[in-house]
């Protein structure tokens, strides 16, 4: 079988090791070969070989906090969150593709508009029938309530399953049932959608309870919105895998989550924060309590997060994006973010993003490495993102972009045009 090198690259393996100049030959959807630059060419008689001319080659990203069903996107601004059913899927399917022309071979859905246009949309992108990331597919997830809102649901209904233990343990089956791999609960509520909010629990610990015995029956994983302290227990006293947010988390849930932190995964959701303090909104919208609550958040997860990794627990970037001030296309920034924020190195937040990325997908032994037989998702990138991780955010600098040993966008021509700007 014809394979594919790239030569004279720097190498980012998905550790905290810096790049290194190497060769890497990919065969079929995996990495067969790396070797370094100054051995001899691993090239094969037909391989297409590339010469990259001193790019970085790194895995591809991961989104741990997708909403691809968010509509807003770099290239289409869309003023609310409804939209026709049609137009839902297709808006949904477009967001994929902006994903992954930015740079994300892999995405963790954190929740959809709709019961089942990820589910659909995960078939078509492994079936190569459109382009897409790796997709974790979720379901609906539950609005927390919203004062005045006479149509709100009680805390704890999950519509149209009502009430109750037997009501949530239903709804995961039913997720599970229609493809779903992971079912996010909104455990708390938000400050941002309703003064005060996120210190509210939405759910009994029975209906968490419920949620944790149907997950661990049918298989699927459970994510959390989970921004009160006891939201974040309740989640880990429920074997719920992946927790966002997890702002307000006391000294009690920080030791849970230590505890719990071999099989749990945390993604703050930085970006929407900053996106809501940036925000210029048209002077008919008053966002002066979301710029509040925002102002506070940012605050406390300074502190939060580098408490969380001195603890060992996996913090990885995924920012909530498709809001109108969010868009889809944009959530390269997180990475940045960990670094202005949180006191990363671009290579702590490149290792976030990719090997742990790959742990958060349930492939730690195969995706978010350079490595032998790992999956081939790559980037090759013009620049050193180890160095400067706002290149990152450009994508005409992604100069290739593979995922399971195809090309996205393949950089020969790219690269050639480089060479001729030189």
């Amino acid at each position: 079988m014809t394979g594919i090198v790239f030569n004279n690259v720097k190498v980012f393996d998905g550790s905290v090791v810096l790049p290194y100049t190497a060769q890497v030959r990919v065969q079929g959807n995996r990495i067969s070969a790396l070797a370094n630059a100054s051995e001899p060419s691993i090239a094969l008689a037909d391989d297409a070989v590339y010469d990259c001319r001193g790019a970085t080659l790194l895995p591809g990203l991961i989104e741990a906090h997708a909403h691809l069903s968010w509509p807003s996107s770099v290239e289409k601004f869309v003023p609310g969150m409804s939209l026709p059913p049609e137009e839902l899927v297709l808006t949904t399917a477009r967001n994929a593709r902006i994903l992954l022309d930015h740079g994300f071979t892999g995405a963790y859905s954190a929740g959809s508009l709709s019961k089942r246009v990820e589910v659909a949309l995960a078939e078509q992108i492994d079936s190569g029938g459109m382009p897409g990331p790796r997709l974790v597919a979720s379901s609906i997830e539950r609005t927390p309530p919203v004062a005045g809102d006479e149509q709100q649901l009680s805390a704890g209904e999950v519509d149209p399953h009502g009430v109750g233990p037997d009501a949530v343990r239903a709804f995961v089956h039913d997720c599970a049932e229609m493809g779903a791999r992971s079912v996010k609960f909104l455990l708390s509520g938000e400050d941002a959608l309703q003064p005060g909010a996120s210190q509210q629990l939405l759910y009994t610990e029975a209906e968490a309870r419920a949620a944790g015995d149907a997950a661990a029956e049918t298989g699927v994983w459970l994510a959390a919105h989970a921004q009160a302290a006891e939201a974040v227990k309740m989640a880990l006293r429920n074997d719920f895998r992946v927790l966002y947010h997890c702002t307000y988390a006391d000294e009690e849930a920080l030791d849970m989550l230590e505890a719990a932190r071999d099989r749990i995964f945390v993604a703050p959701a930085i970006g929407i924060i900053q996106a809501t303090l940036d925000a210029t909104p048209p002077p008919h919208f008053d966002m002066n309590h979301m710029k509040r609550s925002a102002a506070e958040v940012r605050t406390l997860q300074q502190r939060l997060i580098p408490e969380l990794r001195r603890r060992g627990i996996r913090v990885l970037p995924g920012g909530d994006y498709g809001f109108p001030f969010n868009p889809n296309g944009r959530n390269a920034r997180d990475l940045q973010l960990f670094v202005d924020l949180f006191g990363y190195t671009p290579a702590d937040a490149l290792h976030a993003a990719t090997t742990l990325g790959g742990a958060l997908m349930g492939m730690p032994e195969s995706l978010g490495r350079i490595a032998p037989t790992y999956l081939a998702d790559l980037l090759v990138v013009d620049g050193d993102p180890t160095e400067d991780l706002t290149i990152l955010q450009d994508k005409q600098r992604l100069l290739g972009i593979m995922k399971d040993g195809a090309f996205h966008k393949e950089p020969r021509a790219l690269l050639a045009a480089r060479q001729h700007r030189e």
